[in-house]
């Protein structure tokens, strides 16, 4: 194998490793804001220039952020931002997303095998089964985890401050 292949091959682990194991945060940035420098995401995040997607965890259904503030309220609202030309999609590494792969992300989560979780763990991290063999938030009208309903797919609609 070459050290090209090498390499292609080890990128596509790490992304797989930052999107499905450690959770990752995304974000709606409008275009021309400078999100790199030290201290960004906490200075901008929450102003219509930086708004929080929601974040992707191994195993559980998307958590995305409802922002009614924003006029943010469904998946539709989000796709309405990922296709306007004056913003970008990132990470929280400063990598750039294209609105495709953020619905990916989205949309078409599952996992390989059922989850072992039984009532006890399920109770204690306040979730129930989901679709594709993942687990979801209760819904629970913020008092919790914020769950104010599931996406008709593998998204949780999610409110408040969280990553």
């Amino acid at each position: 194998m070459s050290l090209k292949g090498v390499h292609q091959i080890l990128n596509e682990l790490h992304d797989h490793i930052k999107e499905n194991e450690l959770g990752t945060n995304f974000y709606s940035v409008k275009r021309g804001i400078d999100y790199e420098f030290s201290g960004a995401h906490s200075e901008l995040r929450g102003t219509e220039d930086f708004i929080h997607i929601g974040k992707s965890s191994m195993g559980w259904c998307f958590g995305l952020h409802i922002v009614p503030e924003f006029g943010i309220n469904t998946l539709e609202d989000w796709v309405r931002l990922f296709i306007d030309p004056d913003r970008i999609i990132i990470n929280e590494y400063n990598e750039v997303i294209s609105y495709t792969k953020m619905l990916g992300i989205i949309t078409a989560r599952s996992r390989p095998d059922p989850c072992t979780w039984d009532a006890k763990m399920l109770h204690q991290n306040h979730a129930e089964l989901g679709p594709g063999n993942l687990v979801r938030h209760w819904i629970d009208h913020g008092r919790i985890h914020g769950c104010v309903g599931h996406g008709d797919g593998t998204w949780d609609l999610i409110t408040g401050d969280f990553s």
